[in-house]
């Protein structure tokens, strides 16, 4: 084995000649915050699911793991799920629903805060979405119904300029 020195692709992008762009998602964007807020009112069944807000078009880069929830769903054995509605993307195809894209399975079972990067399927804690017109995020009970008075309160962070 030898001692290597190598760049990230986002280094080498910047450092080229002459330089490439380098999106703002990946360097010097602004950090926002989705914060949202949601006591159920009533009981919902399995597959129950709560809009928590939605990001803002164009290229956007979610945080993940400086995204965090309190969650007191209050039905036993309980998972949430984080994805996102169906969306125009960019280059104007459809992107199609998908109830867990960000999160599967994180175990809620016990009332407390969450890091929505714990238990996450994007990329490094990270996840970017291109879309026309933003995209709703959303929260989903797969697995067990959601008992009136659970609560969600939280903030996703990502990046945009």
């Amino acid at each position: 084995m030898a001692v290597t020195t190598q760049k990230s692709t986002e280094y080498t992008n910047q450092t080229a000649t002459p330089p490439e762009f380098v999106q703002p998602t990946e360097m010097a964007g602004r950090v926002r915050i989705m914060y949202f807020t949601h006591d159920q009112s009533g009981a919902g069944d399995a597959t129950s699911s709560v809009a928590l807000g939605k990001i803002p078009g164009g290229r956007v880069r979610l945080l993940l793991s400086m995204s965090k929830a309190y969650v007191n769903w209050t039905t036993g054995s309980a998972t949430l799920d984080l994805g996102w509605d169906q969306y125009e993307a960019v280059d104007g195809t459809t992107t199609a629903a998908d109830p867990d894209g960000l999160v599967d399975g994180l175990n809620v079972d016990t009332a407390g805060y969450f890091d929505f990067g714990e238990d996450t399927t994007a990329t490094g804690g990270t996840y970017v979405i291109e879309s026309k017109a933003g995209v709703v995020i959303r929260a989903t009970s797969q697995d067990v119904a959601l008992a009136a008075g659970s609560d969600l309160v939280g903030y996703i962070a990502y990046v945009v300029d």
